[in-house]
């Protein structure tokens, strides 16, 4: 056999090892989507063992010998290829994967999936029954399981940059520090200074909305946007979320609130957002673990991207909102375009995460991100993590949560994973997805012009070529640099704040 021929075949063999992998890691995907939606609720124990099955079959196969042997012999391979070439990516990324789960032990990953599985059981009841101390315990052993695997790769300067480092390879704590504490001083001056003004009224928001026709709408919209319903299904979810099952099976989870609009609304064109990125995603790499999103930041750009920059758009509604009011015209009639997009873009002082406006969204990230380094670094117990919440949101929101079901249990993020990388993602995905659409729009000014015609082909067509279709083959700080010419940085969506709501508000 040939040097040539040799390398062909290790590469076609690594290729079937790595959709194995896969594979597996779409079989968990299923489970954990099925929990989150159809799933009855005394299904928890036997989930919870056959995720922690398969996820110790899949991470035995992730750590064979045999597929570090197979990468080892590649690598020589791939040194003087290209930089876009697809192989090269392929060999380095799953070398990286490969170290990585060679340092987790197996019999630690089924405790780990086994323990998350019947937390987020645990967390649904305990949110549904305003209960921090039905939850507690299990939030204590999380905590000690997240240290117990940032303990498996020392060298590092926080506790919690290796567990950053699973969400957005290339963080780490310190400069998400600095990062955030240079944003957070920019936007609370913003914030107070739009909170002095009038409040705006959304009360053409509260009203009753028929669930059906919120649905309806909503789906039209993702529909229009180029959410593939073909490769892709929208059900209820607790806690709205995506989910990747393969290359033709990418599917998303919203809900609805009969009394508030903008709630199921965004919520859909969100999930949306992360699906069309994974949608986007080159067929060529399914099965391969480039064939996904690069970062947890950046796929949070795209959702943030086409809620944010898009959906909440006045081009947006141009188009949109006739159709809005023949849904609902007993509510909407008389409510004008203006006062419509000046109520989907109300700022509040708010206490729901996921509910909260553009522009103090970023405030609840930061408590969230500040309140996990304390947890991983000990200088706060899980007992104390209610009050400390209460009194975060009281500081820098200026309001206090009266119910923990509002306040720390709100987001199932630390109930159903790990505490530490976990929500850093939302504010670099904000960052990033303002860079992105100032890239975009600098290529095709005539973007805003076709939204308002609900025609998006132009920003989509843009952002598969440059940010969707190379999967994970470029880290995200070069995708970022590579696609903007510029490396990350916050003054594009400080401008866009800043211009927005200073136009809304009259600054």
């Amino acid at each position: 056999m040939t040097q040539t021929s040799a390398t062909n075949d290790r590469m076609n063999r690594l290729k079937d090892r790595l959709r194995e992998i896969g594979d597996l890691q779409g079989a968990v995907a299923v489970l954990g989507w099925d929990q989150a939606t159809y799933m009855p609720s005394a299904g928890a124990a036997g989930r919870g063992r056959q995720l922690a099955l398969i996820s110790r079959i899949e991470h035995e196969r992730a750590t064979d010998p045999e597929l570090g042997k197979l990468l080892e012999d590649l690598l020589p391979t791939v040194l003087d290829l290209p930089p876009e070439s697809m192989e090269k990516a392929l060999v380095e990324v799953a070398w990286r994967d490969y170290i990585r789960a060679v340092r987790v032990p197996a019999e630690f990953v089924s405790r780990l999936e086994e323990h998350a599985a019947n937390s987020f059981e645990t967390w649904k009841r305990a949110r549904q029954e305003n209960n921090f101390g039905l939850i507690r315990p299990y939030l204590e052993r999380t905590v000690e399981l997240s240290r117990e695997l940032a303990d498996f790769f020392p060298g590092y300067a926080s506790v919690a940059d290796p567990l950053i480092d699973y969400t957005d390879e290339g963080f780490t704590a310190a400069y998400l520090r600095e990062l955030f504490s240079q944003l957070t001083c920019k936007l609370v001056p913003l914030v107070d200074a739009v909170c002095r003004k009038p409040e705006m009224d959304d009360s053409c928001l509260r009203q009753e909305f028929a669930l059906d026709r919120q649905r309806e709408f909503g789906e039209a919209v993702i529909r229009d946007l180029g959410y593939d319903f073909e490769r892709g299904r929208q059900d209820l979810a607790p806690h709205p979320f995506m989910t990747r099952l393969s290359g033709g099976d990418m599917r998303i989870t919203t809900r609805y609130n009969p009394s508030f609009l903008a709630k199921g609304l965004f919520g859909t064109i969100h999930e949306a957002g992360h699906a069309l990125y994974e949608q986007g995603v080159d067929l060529a790499l399914d099965g391969s673990p480039l064939g996904t999103g690069t970062t947890h930041g950046v796929h949070e750009s795209q959702s943030r991207l086409w809620e944010n920059l898009v959906g909440r758009s006045r081009p947006f509604w141009i188009h949109y909102y006739p159709r809005l009011q023949r849904l609902f015209p007993e509510q909407l009639t008389a409510v004008s375009l203006e006062e419509f997009y000046r109520a989907i873009n109300k700022v509040s002082r708010s206490l729901i995460r996921t509910e909260a406006d553009e522009l103090t969204y970023n405030l609840h990230v930061v408590i969230r991100f500040d309140l996990e380094l304390d947890l991983l670094e000990g200088k706060l117990e899980v007992a104390d993590l209610p009050e400390r919440w209460n009194e975060l949101y009281e500081e820098r929101l200026g309001i206090r949560p009266s119910t923990d079901s509002d306040g720390v249990l709100q987001d199932m993020h630390w109930y159903q994973s790990l505490v530490g990388g976990q929500f850093q993602s939302y504010t670099l995905g904000n960052i990033m997805s303002a860079q992105f659409f100032q890239a975009a729009l600098a290529s095709h000014p005539e973007i805003t012009e076709e939204m308002a015609q609900g025609r998006f082909d132009t920003l989509r067509n843009w952002l598969v070529s440059n940010v969707y279709r190379p999967g994970r083959s470029i880290p995200a700080l070069k995708l970022v640099e590579r696609v903007t010419g510029k490396p990350l940085e916050m003054q594009p969506y400080m401008r866009m704040l800043e211009q927005k709501y200073g136009e809304l508000y009259g600054l």
